[in-house]
């Protein structure tokens, strides 16, 4: 059986989703994070849900505790993480509507913390130099737009992100810069927390909600209020894809991709093999 964790962004923190929901509070050694989880099923699979910006929406992407909010999906035991982000389009035909899966990001923040191994808590000793690439779980990956297409929304298979600070909108300068690198999306929270987990050797993918085409066209001046304009019909088709994607999710073995990359971030970790991380340990049943 797999447990799937689901963290939500703006829009996509209903519990609703969820079958017999039960609020969970969670303290965890990074601090508490962003809200209670909400354990439930959802086609039959366990999942446990989070908010990331809190579920009154109150926490600005740069104070998001991504290390807490990764824990405490950890702690529950979810084997797999999909997440939604709002996201602004930096290309014509990545349209607000569309739906997106990244397979990269390009990191543009500047004041988050991104790794467990910073020597503040025992069980994470060492210095983990974690492979970045691929960004996000092929696997998982794959199974998000398979399930689009099988939904029948409109979506892009590729493109990067570019993650910015925030909690600010980008100049035109900035805009047409990232524009100009080939990017797909600009977006203020793909980063750290698709790194976080690939630390804790759980797969991660992510599905980008397109808003708006940020200013980067000469007609359009992207602001709060027109993005909650596109958020409603985006947060509908995100619920219908992650409804249909767990139970997908839910038929597959996930036991040999969960090893390797539990594997593969203790190789990542500088310290003698001889020493055991707990949380890089396969749980056995």
């Amino acid at each position: 059986m797999v447990k799937v964790g689901i963290i939500g962004g703006s829009g996509l923190e209903d519990p609703n989703i969820l079958l017999n929901p039960t609020t969970v509070s969670v303290d965890t050694p990074y601090g508490k994070p962003s809200d209670d989880l909400v354990e439930g099923t959802i086609n039959g699979v366990e999942c446990v849900l989070l908010a990331r910006h809190g579920r009154k929406h109150d926490i600005m992407p740069g104070n998001v505790n991504y290390r807490a909010n990764l824990w405490a999906l950890y702690s529950l035991g979810v084997d797999v993480i999909i997440a939604s982000t709002a996201c602004g389009s930096l290309q014509e035909n990545v349209e607000p509507g569309h739906l997106l899966f990244p397979d990269s990001v390009f990191d543009r923040t500047n004041s988050r913390q991104g790794t467990f191994f910073d020597g503040s808590y025992s069980q994470a000793p060492g210095v983990c130099h974690i492979q970045s690439h691929p960004t996000y779980n092929e696997k998982l990956r794959q199974v998000l737009i398979s399930t689009a297409e099988k939904c029948q929304l409109v979506h892009h298979r590729t493109g990067f992100g570019v993650c910015i600070e925030g909690p600010r909108f980008s100049t035109k300068a900035e805009s047409m810069v990232f524009k100009s690198w080939g990017a797909s999306l600009v977006n203020m929270t793909m980063m750290p927390e698709c790194i976080l987990a690939k630390e804790l050797g759980i797969p991660y993918a992510t599905t980008a909600l397109v808003t708006d085409y940020d200013c980067w066209k000469d007609e359009d001046h992207v602001t709060a209020s027109s993005v909650m304009k596109v958020f409603a019909a985006n947060v509908e088709k995100a619920k219908t894809l992650f409804v249909e994607a767990v139970a997908e999710i839910g038929k597959i073995d996930w036991s040999a991709e969960i090893l390797r990359m539990k594997t593969e971030a203790r190789e990542s970790i500088m310290i003698s093999p001889d020493v055991v991380i707990p949380f890089l340990t396969v749980r056995k049943e």
